[in-house]
């Protein structure tokens, strides 16, 4: 059953403008380190950077608690597996909030924008 949906578009120049104003500060308040090699390795870094800025506001939303005290930006990792499937890794206070239920993710990003779906849906009871 689904307990909780969230969505969010973003454009990559936000993202972008912030990494460039803000520098460090901003990428190691958002991003964990993980996610910061993995678009640091690529020629153009600031749709992935957005793609995952857009997960993880979705994800908060889909939790019912947004990023403003609950959890924190570090507590959400987008990771992607081997076929590039992005999904979300949960540490924290939010993998208590989310104990229970999984996560479906679903990012796309083009030059100027990016956007993410989650759903979150509550585990099957076991007999």
């Amino acid at each position: 059953m689904i307990s909780g949906i969230g969505i969010d578009l973003i454009e990559v120049a936000r993202i972008r403008q912030a990494l460039e104003r803000f520098g460090s500060r901003f990428q190691t308040r958002v991003f964990t380190p993980a996610e910061i090699a993995f678009c640091e390795r690529l020629t153009d870094k600031y749709p992935s950077y957005a793609g995952r800025f857009a997960a993880k506001e979705a994800f908060s939303k889909a939790l019912g608690t947004g990023l403003r005290g609950a959890i924190s930006w570090q507590e959400i990792e987008i990771c992607d597996n081997e076929r590039s499937r992005p999904s979300i890794r949960v540490t924290g206070r939010a993998k208590e909030i989310l104990a229970g239920r999984t996560v479906h993710l679903s990012l796309t990003h083009l030059r100027d924008y990016a956007a993410a779906v989650v759903v979150i849906c509550e585990l099957p009871q076991r007999d």
